[in-house]
């Protein structure tokens, strides 16, 4: 089973604080995380690196709808 990684270990991978990650969550934006108990979210490095990836841009022009 691959590692799981807490928010304060996937936070600064990102270059973010915990509480936007938190927000990032809350908002459904970030990246795909488990829920081991109310307390307790886990992030694998795969999930990380793949939400990381699809962030991707080449240009700064919006996205068409």
């Amino acid at each position: 089973m691959e590692k799981l990684l807490t928010p304060q270990e996937v936070a600064p991978m990102l270059g973010i604080t915990v509480g936007a990650l938190a927000q990032l969550r809350y908002e459904g934006k970030g990246p795909a995380y488990k829920r081991l108990s109310p307390r307790a979210i886990r992030y694998t490095e795969a999930d990380v690196e793949s939400w990381v990836e699809s962030r991707t841009r080449t240009g700064t022009a919006l996205a068409a709808s």
